[in-house]
């Protein structure tokens, strides 16, 4: 019932005075928890999903967070606290088992609102949701083809979409059809007409005496439906892959809204990413650092061997060209793979070893390490 629904914010788990980017983050994070691919089979988790979506859908929306805010869950939802006496007949309670659907079911049922009037039985486009995907970097790299689970609206296969049990659909008797109704108001003297929204029917110019049942004469349910969603290459975390007509399905014959699938990236052992660039460090020897060496460097297309120089200092980046990710779009640009060098000082070294070491330092001039000279040349000029 409608009526046990839970605030929307407590539901995310944010202040009312959260700002939008706080909701979007609250949302992801309980999107990624309850998510039915990570809790198969455990219906408590479902419905926390399904409670997270609904709660962001409002939310995420001025308009409907503004309405949220001042009237609850009235200013969103028709039907909230509705009795056994709207335009469905006996026993139906509206729309609280959905939360708020705005556009979906808001005019359809009607909002009351005259200024809609003209378009109360117009097609209208269903919404877009939104789901959440976890690539690996390789996948984000390369490009997949994922399944994914959403929570949409449909039209209730049960009365296909009508919301009548029998199929018996009436004529509203008061608005004749229309959904409108025409009143005259006397004001100082004068005689004021307006158009209203018709109350018998919600502006729908019909009416269900049989509710169906499963879908309480809605004409739409909420269901799972599985997605196989193609992952371009080169997609970046934060981006989003829209899938056309897998949103919530359309009003009076309107086309379906489009699923977006916001994408998220598993961090990387080796590598990161800037742009297009993937980033990684390889750690090389005292040796090697100081005479030059081929070395093995991972790449996103596996190992490069590439030849370092003599004298090559710790931080210092090499570059391998067009061995980055694809460029979305067009794969056959790649970005470039940087690699930093980070040489590494020795640990447990035996005495012979420190002895070679003292031995090979007393042989080194200072110029031959630049930095150092540079070093000792501020010092004295800084005390002189």
């Amino acid at each position: 019932m409608a009526e046990n629904k839970r605030d929307y914010y407590e539901v995310l788990g944010v202040q009312k005075s959260a700002t939008a980017e706080e909701i979007k983050k609250a949302y992801r994070k309980a999107a990624m928890k309850y998510h039915p691919d990570r809790n198969p089979g455990d219906k408590e988790a479902e419905a926390k999903f399904k409670e997270a979506g609904e709660a962001y859908e409002v939310l995420s929306d001025d308009s409907k967070r503004q309405r949220y805010d001042q009237f609850g869950f009235a200013g969103v939802d028709p039907g909230y606290g509705g009795g056994g006496n709207g335009p469905y007949g006996a026993g139906f309670s509206g729309f609280g088992d959905f939360g708020d659907f705005g556009d979906i079911f808001g005019e359809f049922f009607g909002g009351g609102r005259s200024s809609r009037q003209s378009t109360q039985n117009a097609p209208r486009r269903g919404e877009n949701i939104m789901s959440h995907l976890e690539l690996t970097f390789e996948e984000a790299a390369f490009g997949c083809e994922k399944e994914v689970a959403t929570q949409r609206i449909e039209n209730c296969a049960v009365c296909n979409g009508s919301g009548s049990s029998d199929g018996v659909i009436e004529t509203c008797t008061q608005c004749g059809g229309r959904g409108q109704v025409r009143s005259v108001q006397n004001f100082m003297g004068m005689q004021m007409q307006s158009t209203t929204t018709c109350p018998m029917c919600s502006g729908r110019g019909k009416i269900v005496k049989n509710p169906c049942s499963t879908c309480k004469g809605k004409g739409k349910v909420r269901k799972t439906n599985r997605v196989k969603v193609k992952i371009p290459a080169g997609v970046d975390a934060g981006q989003s892959v829209r899938v056309r007509g897998e949103g919530n399905v359309g009003t009076n014959g309107g086309v379906s809204g489009d699923l977006l699938v916001e994408i998220y990236i598993k961090r990387h052992a080796i590598f990161s990413r800037e742009d297009f660039d993937v980033l990684c460090e390889v750690p090389i020897t005292f040796t090697q650092a100081a005479l030059g060496a081929e070395i093995e460097v991972p790449t996103i297309d596996g190992k490069v061997k590439y030849e370092i120089p003599e004298g090559t200092q710790t931080g210092k980046e090499f570059i391998l060209r067009d061995k980055g990710i694809p460029e979305v779009g067009n794969p056959r640009r790649r970005g470039n793979h940087r690699f930093t060098v980070v040489v590494e000082t020795p640990t447990k070294l035996t005495k012979e070893q420190k002895e070679l070491l003292r031995q090979l330092d007393a042989t080194l001039d200072r110029n031959v390490n630049p930095k150092i000279k540079k070093f000792f040349d501020n010092l004295k000029d800084f005390f002189d």
